[in-house]
């Protein structure tokens, strides 16, 4: 059955009527007029009902902000041209507009508010692989700070804030030790936990949904990655889950797959499924409430193309969701466009069983 496309002005936590099925935006795909009518134009002649759109990334905000607080940890990497229009228009064209926040991997509001960033235990500020610093995810000033620019997000128009690099950074060995500001206490899981119980409800209370990334690896992993993500305490607190699930970031051996990345439908069923069964165990029942990321990329062997995106859908489909975002890092979806229906019909199967879901 054709399920209706969500209008843009739809602004409500999803159910099971909702399905999403988006292209992530870059910050210079969204600030550029002719790709993003190319995009629009992908969106009007496919299933494709919504994009993801950088609004604040490592580099900065990608927007004009009117918050003292929020303006001042801007950066120079440019703002989207008449955005209000840009809004206006994808809602003409029933494309949901999702604002993606990156949290606490800021390297602009680390180097503007050095108080507030994890240190060395020289006292310095830590540095990951790439040389960036972060921000201190126990710290609350920075919560404040990134949920004002949430807040600014859905008072613009956006139906979801998708928090990214809602997260800590990774503990490598050939780095120095990272030291926090007072934790009180709280584990790392708990601390990502309490930042959604902080800035969901406010979030939501200006008619958005409150939507977090988080790495595949967290739907089959029991415990938590050394990054604090963990499911059960994330899953309840959030409107949505993204996991990541690109099959070429698995290792080799990863669900006793040789190579993960040639068997896209395997991966990313088994990473989707797992993560329907922690949901069931946890009482939560939408089919909405999660919406893998989908690998629209090539790393490695082999080559990804429309075959391959179709393969990664239908496993989410077989697992018992409908809803997916393709990633592409440059905002490039046309060698995929094959992998594409040109309707949004709903090809949800429950528990795998060949059964499609009702709408």
């Amino acid at each position: 059955m054709i399920a209706a496309r969500p209008s843009a002005a739809q602004r409500a936590v999803p159910s099971d009527s909702l399905i999403v099925r988006a292209l992530y935006v870059n910050r210079s795909a969204a600030q550029s007029p002719r790709r993003m009518r190319k995009l629009i134009a992908i969106a009007d002649s496919t299933e494709i009902n919504a994009f993801v759109i950088d609004m604040k990334d490592e580099f900065g905000l990608n927007y004009e902000s009117k918050d003292p607080m929020v303006a001042r940890n801007a950066g120079r990497g440019g703002r989207i041209p008449h955005l209000a229009e840009l809004l206006d228009t994808l809602k003409a064209h029933d494309i949901l507009a999702i604002a993606r926040l990156v949290v606490f991997k800021d390297s602009v509001a680390a180097r503007l508010n050095p108080d507030h960033v994890i240190h060395q235990p020289n006292g310095q500020p830590w540095h990951d692989k790439k040389g960036l610093a972060w921000v201190d995810p126990y710290d609350t000033t920075i919560w404040e700070y990134d949920t004002r620019v949430a807040e600014e997000m859905a008072r613009m128009g956006f139906a979801e804030i998708q928090f990214d690099y809602i997260r800590f950074p990774e503990p490598y060995r050939s780095l120095p030790p990272q030291v926090f500001g007072d934790a009180n206490g709280r584990t790392k899981p708990q601390a990502l936990a309490q930042f959604f119980e902080t800035a969901c409800p406010r979030v939501r209370k200006l008619g958005a949904r409150c939507t977090a990334d988080i790495f595949g690896l967290v739907t089959t992993v029991p415990g938590a990655l050394e990054v604090g993500q963990a499911w059960e305490p994330l899953s309840p607190v959030t409107d949505v889950l993204l996991p990541m699930v690109y099959p070429s970031l698995y290792p080799h051996g990863a669900f006793g797959i040789h190579r993960p990345n040639a068997e896209p439908y395997r991966v990313v069923y088994t990473a989707a499924a797992r993560a329907h069964a922690r949901d069931l165990k946890l009482g939560i029942t939408s089919q909405a409430h999660v919406r893998p990321w989908l690998q629209a990329f090539t790393l490695g062997a082999p080559r990804y193309g429309a075959r391959e995106v179709e393969e990664q859908k239908r496993a989410v489909y077989d697992a018992g969701y409908d809803s997916w975002t393709l990633w592409n890092p440059g905002s490039v979806y046309e060698p995929y466009l094959a992998g594409l229906e040109r309707t949004t019909v709903s090809r949800r199967r429950i528990g795998g069983d060949g059964v499609r879901g009702g709408r």
